[in-house]
């Protein structure tokens, strides 16, 4: 086995594509664009929006490539490409915003919605999705890994590979449909399996996992922080062991996505004996959008050349209402335009069949020149009842920064902004085991986010008067996931709550006795 993985390491290393990082941003994505008008300008979408027009103008030197796209094709949220075009795909209809009929689509309610989103899934975007995939294990190369590395088993907690199917396309989450089609030569290295893998009850999973981890050398683990912690727990505490590397003494690898994963970090590290490399992913419903390239950093550089063209839009007031809504006359630029340290929701089309289609993340360029982002938030999932423009990022990092501080094994968070008279306030909810202050703890929370965010030291001063704390078992964030139908794979707690979610968590933590 150690020749096996000689030969993978070699083969990463010679393996490795250049092409982005020595190509002008700009000129990958115009490239891009124009593959995904071609293939799709026989489609519904393309004929109505004059695709073949479009394409008219790559052959010019100038920029009226974007011009023609950007005013030709208008933007999309989900519900409104959903209402127009998406739910012909649903009824088997060929030929809408993609060439040929849509076999799978990926289910998520994201972390706002209250009904399940159906996103198109194509052949082409499953290509794209492995070819990302590769493109980060070629990355590897840039760290300094036994060999032996590349011969242990690779785990990766997710979603049911056992889809749901009505006669006319299968559905599930977008983790059970890749990993039903993994690659013949990655099967002998994937864990748990096919067999744990049709699992749809996600208690039942991880106690055939748990059964099973003493039989498996694993060496890369993939998943969800959140899902994966409560994982090695049960795994240490059913064999009565320190640490998981008395289990799975070759772990060296954690690849994760979806949430900040700085929040989690100090209690995921007490179940180790030895560090781990953190790798960050990327990788929505809709596309593998970006992925940490590089060893030693937070950002991830975003993938330019496979499948995605990207359009970015300021995060401002201009931009955006209070709801998180874009505004009709929204500024939209193209890479070439964007700039460092400054908060952009994206736009992207897609070999999935989708157009300038808002995915409601918002990332931020930390080095423009290589395309390395950081992910800031959701454009929905951010407080601003007063103009204190409260981000994610924000919450995480004062989290973070408060566990470190008060050595705090802090599993989850969430926060909602509620009326206090003619002013307002903010209300957290802090999932910990640890005995602490209330009050204490939200006033440390506080001070850091003085710290980090302008506006929001000002509003304290002003409208927002008041911020107060519960501290809660973590285990009730997950009872109310698993009440929501969102326990377990790719499925995140939103951090921060409004509307029906909010009012339903309320009333959750009510009927769990919990004094508000």
């Amino acid at each position: 086995m150690a020749i096996i993985g000689t030969l993978l390491k070699k083969g990463i290393r010679l393996r490795e594509s250049l092409e982005q990082e020595y190509s002008n941003p700009i000129e990958l994505q115009k490239q891009e664009l124009k593959k995904l008008l071609i293939q799709a300008k026989d489609t519904e979408f393309g004929k109505k929006y004059r695709f073949d027009l479009i394409l008219k103008e790559f052959k010019k030197p100038n920029k009226d490539f974007y011009t023609a796209f950007a005013s030709m094709v208008p933007t999309y949220n989900y519900e409104k490409i959903y209402h127009e075009w998406w739910y012909r795909l649903k009824a088997g209809e060929k030929n809408i915003t993609w060439p040929g009929a849509i076999r799978y689509f990926a289910l998520t309610s994201g972390t706002s919605g209250a009904s399940s989103k159906y996103i198109p899934i194509t052949r082409d975007m499953v290509k794209a999705i492995r070819k990302t995939g590769v493109r980060q294990i070629l990355s590897l190369s840039k760290y300094d890994l036994p060999d032996s590395l590349f011969t242990k088993g690779i785990l990766m907690l997710g979603g049911s590979t056992d889809l749901d199917f009505n006669g006319t396309y299968f559905s599930g989450d977008l983790s059970g449909i890749t990993a039903g089609r993994l690659p013949v030569w990655f099967q002998q290295f994937y864990k748990p399996g096919k067999k744990i893998s049709k699992n749809r009850d996600w208690g039942e999973k991880i106690e055939q996992i748990v059964e099973m981890a003493p039989k498996w050398d694993i060496g890369i683990i993939v998943g969800v922080p959140a899902w994966l912690q409560i994982l090695l727990e049960r795994i240490i505490d059913r064999y009565k062991v320190k640490t998981i590397h008395d289990i799975w003494p070759n772990l060296q690898i954690f690849v994760h996505g979806g949430v900040s994963f700085e929040p989690y970090k100090k209690g995921f590290e007490q179940l180790l004996e030895k560090p781990l490399i953190y790798m960050e992913t990327y990788l929505a419903s809709e596309g593998f959008l970006a992925f940490q390239a590089l060893p030693n950093r937070r950002t991830m550089r975003l993938v330019l050349n496979n499948g995605i063209f990207y359009e970015f839009i300021p995060f401002n007031e201009g931009n955006f209402d209070e709801n998180g809504e874009l505004k009709p006359d929204a500024q939209i630029l193209k890479i070439d335009e964007i700039k460092e340290g400054e908060d952009y929701a994206i736009l992207i089309s897609t070999c999935a069949g989708a157009w300038r289609y808002q995915i409601g993340d918002v990332i931020r360029f930390e080095s423009k020149a290589e395309n390395e982002i950081l992910i800031t938030g959701r454009t929905k999932h951010f407080l601003s009842l007063c103009g204190e423009h409260l981000s994610m990022d924000n919450m995480n990092r004062a989290i973070e920064l408060v566990s470190k501080e008060m050595n705090l094994n802090i599993r989850e968070f969430t926060v909602v902004g509620l009326p206090d008279g003619t002013l307002f306030r903010h209300h957290w909810f802090v999932g910990t085991d640890d005995n602490v202050d209330p009050q204490l703890l939200m006033d440390r929370i506080d001070a850091h986010l003085k710290d980090l965010n302008d506006d929001y030291i000002t509003e304290r001063k002003h409208a927002l008067k008041r911020v107060s704390c519960t501290v809660v078992s973590p285990k009730l964030f997950y009872y109310w996931m698993r009440e929501q139908g969102k326990e377990g794979g790719q499925n995140k707690f939103p951090r921060v709550l409004k509307g029906d979610k909010m009012n339903q968590w309320m009333d959750f933590l009510k009927s769990q006795q919990v004094n508000l």
